[in-house]
């Protein structure tokens, strides 16, 4: 199994670290456009593995040359967002960041994965997709595994609970129109609103929404990277073990939950194939309205695209 990732900036970088430290791969390479970046960052990652009993070799590189013929391939290039910056915003800088990216990545691995990190997440999505011109269940995005997670860390802190015990889903575009599915969000399988009022399950779902930005406005020059890294990570795990997880990842729709061409977060099984299947779980009328206003928003975005 080999398996690169795009961009050793902090998701990046993080994002290999945590594929090395779980042994997914036999060779992991690490690529990035600045000299040295890479090959530092590389190398130091390699030199822990006498500490953490990993054989996984690593490779810190310029050159796509180094990436030929990878299973999974992680895009995390792209600029950060900073205070003030909408994902929007982000959309044209990385759009033209993603789009070369993919181009690279699909010459040299023409049968891999693509699991895309770079914001704003869904559109990126998109572009990768339409360049690579592979098959939609081998390009997925990471989204809905980091806004569920946010989701389920702020129910624990909220309530004192374990966060191994709340399952929880969140549908639709990675952005402030996600849908958190408060009637499927359960602690060790009793429903949320035995432990919670509405008000205070209010605040928990806009919060999960400003989850990003919040981090954001904390560390003021960069954004989240632990647990979006640990999110991808999570994909990449179920891809290279063909684990069958259940996990809401941006998948492509072509009729799903009554939505076309586009790609929003849904649950999807994961396994070795990438998307082996997109799970359709029926929703309310308020949730399905929820999440095409969300997907509408992400296709208006798409048609500001210019590739």
């Amino acid at each position: 199994m080999k398996i690169t990732v795009v961009g050793a900036g902090n998701v990046g970088a993080t994002a290999a670290q945590r594929i090395v430290d779980k042994s997914l791969a036999n060779e992991v390479v690490l690529i990035d456009i600045v000299e040295g970046l890479p090959q530092g960052k590389g190398l130091d990652m390699y030199e822990s593995a006498p500490i953490e009993k990993t054989d996984t070799r690593v490779i810190g590189t310029n050159s796509y040359a180094d990436t030929a013929n990878s299973d999974i391939v992680v895009i995390t290039a792209g600029i950060a967002r900073k205070p003030g910056m909408t994902r929007e915003q982000l959309q044209e800088t990385n759009a033209g960041i993603v789009k070369t990216v993919t181009e690279q990545v699909v010459a040299k691995s023409p049968q891999s994965i693509l699991i895309i990190v770079s914001n704003p997440l869904d559109v990126m999505t998109y572009v990768a997709y339409k360049i690579s011109g592979f098959e939609k269940h081998r390009v997925v995005g990471m989204a809905g595994i980091l806004d569920t997670a946010r989701y389920r860390t702020f129910i624990a802190m909220e309530l004192g609970v374990s966060v191994e015990d709340i399952q929880a889903l969140v549908l639709g575009g990675h952005g402030d129109s996600m849908v958190p599915l408060v009637r499927y969000t359960t602690i060790a399988g009793v429903p949320l609103s035995e432990f919670a009022d509405k008000p205070t399950i209010d605040k928990l779902v806009q919060r999960a929404r400003d989850g990003g930005i919040e981090i954001v406005n904390y560390l003021k020059t960069g954004s989240a990277y632990y647990a979006p890294s640990a999110a991808a990570v999570q994909m990449v795990e179920a891809i290279v073990k063909d684990k069958k997880r259940i996990l809401p990842c941006a998948a492509y729709l072509q009729g799903e939950y009554g939505i076309k061409d586009t790609f929003v977060g849904v649950p999807v099984k994961l396994g070795r194939k990438g998307i082996e299947k997109i799970i359709e779980v029926s929703l309310t009328p308020e949730e399905k309205a929820a999440l095409t206003k969300s997907a509408d928003e992400v296709k208006a975005n798409i048609a500001k695209l210019k590739l």
